[in-house]
């Protein structure tokens, strides 16, 4: 075990022999590190459970109290997956609640500089938060979803998989999976056709999710309307039937770009 002479570890913190605790790192109470973490300096760490082979860098500060007026000191916790990336002065804030309640954070995921996850939020494997990027409470991120930098996201809102949002872009609602959204609000602009190019979707599949945001985006249908055309229209199409539900289940609601058609672009 690497730990530096000026390092702070409280004595209930688990650190395995393989990990790498660099100087003036602070290990409050609670946590548990998992094989080949690695703290690179001076961040500060309680009540929180941090994945196999995670890099945290200088100044991040992860498992602290949510800041959240009705939290009266429970016991709660941040758990963050295995091979993340969390640079410089990343905020990772535990949950408020009931005792037991959790903050999670899956694997691969990587958070730039100044990046923010609140209390009681679920973030997915593989979303990147750009520089800045700021969740409110109880938010959900899914798969692969990308937050441009200094964006930002009102408490309790969904972010579907594999969703890219432009920088300095900000919503109060729903962002269904798959698309793209710039502005504020953050208004859906068709599909992430590149992402999920990216991603491995095979031509046909991003055809269909193509397809499916035109309906969306069309003045034909409302979106109470839509979902059921999607589903008669793709029902044997698990992403656009993603779609649908995904718009259904909204409590928030979903911004749209209307129009009559969308741009023809590369599928």
């Amino acid at each position: 075990m690497a730990i530096h002479k000026t390092a702070i570890i409280a004595d209930n913190a688990v650190i395995p022999a393989s990990c790498e605790i660099g100087p003036n790192v602070i290990i409050g109470e609670n946590v548990v590190l998992g094989e080949n973490v690695k703290i690179i300096a001076n961040a500060y760490l309680e009540y929180c459970e941090i994945g196999s082979g995670t890099i945290i860098y200088p100044f991040a500060s992860l498992g602290t109290a949510p800041q959240d007026l009705s939290y009266k000191g429970q016991k709660t916790k941040a758990s963050i997956g295995s091979n993340c990336i969390i640079k410089e002065y990343v905020t990772i804030n535990r949950a408020a609640g009931e005792e037991g309640s959790v903050t999670k954070v899956g694997n691969k995921c990587l958070f730039m500089a100044s990046s923010h996850v609140a209390h009681n939020c679920i973030v997915d494997d593989e979303a990147i938060f750009a520089n800045l990027a700021t969740i409110g409470g109880h938010c959900q991120v899914g798969k692969g979803a990308f937050l441009g930098g200094m964006s930002v996201y009102h408490q309790n809102i969904r972010i579907g998989e594999y969703v890219i949002i432009s920088g300095f872009s900000a919503a109060r609602m729903d962002i269904p999976p798959f698309a793209k959204a710039d502005g504020r609000p953050a208004i859906l602009h068709g599909p992430n056709t590149i992402g999920l190019k990216r991603r491995g979707f095979s031509p046909e599949e991003r055809k269909n999710i193509r397809e499916a945001y035109k309906l969306i985006q069309s003045r034909k249908y409302t979106l109470s309307k839509v979902v059921d055309v999607l589903e008669e229209q793709f029902p044997n199409d698990k992403n656009v039937l993603r779609i649908a539900d995904f718009i259904r289940t909204s409590k928030r609601g979903i911004y749209l770009s209307r129009c009559n058609d969308l741009e023809d672009t590369e599928v």
